[in-house]
């Protein structure tokens, strides 16, 4: 499971760091100083959970715990403050948990233990995501887990995946808004499924192209998409 740290203070961070080391399935972790910083970082690399301190400079914690929860599948959140003051504006913003500092071995054990239900079904939610196409006249749905990418091209929008391909009604603009966690741009015609991101490579024109895992096309990367592209993996 994937872990954002996000705390102005080095010191907290590195502290809640060491704590969650002793979990094996919480190993995955990245930090943030800001808020801002913070979602930029979730555009390229997407956190299942994210610890998440309310007092920080610029946009505080609840700000942005206000932005995390506009995503399709938003991530399971634990506020971590120095202030319990706080406790009701986070439980109002659907809180995973909520930690005092300094943060204590056992009370993480505790509030992981709590939000253990929640971040299952997190996990799951995104396991079923699908989009519908039509077939010779029949709707039907594939689960976008086995989508490789989806491209632009001119009047349709074409989806690949593991079966085959079929033209959709949606545009890349909507997919992108429907399922930020899932698909990541990689030029302004196409998307690629995240999890099927294997390798950045450059090409002999010097341009960068993407591999996936179980696809044997390379796909272009814009220069604009190529830092986010590169932080992904």
């Amino acid at each position: 499971m994937k872990v954002l740290i996000v705390d102005d203070e080095a010191l907290a961070r590195s502290r809640l760091k060491r704590l969650l080391a002793i979990y094996p399935d919480l190993s995955s972790h990245r930090e943030a100083s800001n808020g801002t910083q913070a979602l930029e970082l979730m555009q390229s690399w997407v956190a299942d959970l994210v610890f998440l301190d309310v007092d920080m400079p610029g946009l505080n914690g609840l700000e942005v715990a206000n932005e995390l929860n506009l995503l399709a599948v938003p991530p399971a959140i634990v506020f971590v403050t120095a202030h319990p003051e706080h406790a009701l504006e986070a439980l109002q913003l659907s809180a995973a948990g909520y930690l005092v500092k300094p943060v204590t071995e056992q009370n993480l054990a505790k509030t992981l233990e709590q939000i253990g239900r929640v971040t299952r079904a997190h996990m799951q939610k995104k396991k079923t995501a699908t989009i519908s196409y039509q077939l010779a006249g029949v709707s039907r749905v594939i689960a976008l887990e086995k989508v490789y990418y989806i491209i632009s091209e001119e009047k349709y929008t074409r989806i690949i995946f593991d079966d085959g391909e079929a033209i959709i009604e949606q545009s890349l603009k909507q997919l992108v808004s429907d399922f930020p966690v899932e698909l990541l741009q990689i030029h302004r015609k196409i998307l690629i499924n995240r999890s099927q991101l294997h390798a950045l490579k450059k090409a002999e024109d010097g341009s960068h192209v993407v591999e996936l895992k179980n696809c044997t096309h390379l796909l272009p990367v814009s220069r604009r998409a190529y830092k986010v592209v590169k932080e992904q993996l």
